[in-house]
């Protein structure tokens, strides 16, 4: 089991926020070129607009990818206790 310092878990907290961040933005920039950047093509996709089908369902596919990405890049399993074996009783301290 890997034992984690609190300045660790903390670092690796940061990374996970930072991608998460990240990816928003990203999804915020491609919704937007997807929206509004293919609001003048004639293009249909199932007799949609293409720019109502990439602002919709490409956003969320996109999503999906990048939760993929993040989980099996970045996010790591770590535990939210405070302390070792002395605290794993639960329940408030004496």
């Amino acid at each position: 089991m890997n034992q984690w310092s609190p300045y660790e878990k903390y670092r690796q907290v940061r990374k996970e926020a930072g991608a998460t961040g990240i990816l928003l933005v990203l999804l915020i920039l491609f919704w937007c070129v997807a929206g509004f950047g293919l609001s003048g093509t004639d293009a249909d996709v199932f007799g949609l607009p293409l720019w109502a089908v990439l602002g919709t369902v490409g956003v969320w596919a996109f999503a999906i990818l990048g939760v993929f990405l993040l989980v099996r890049g970045v996010f790591r399993d770590l535990p939210l206790d405070e302390g070792g074996p002395e605290n794993s009783e639960g329940g408030a301290e004496k």
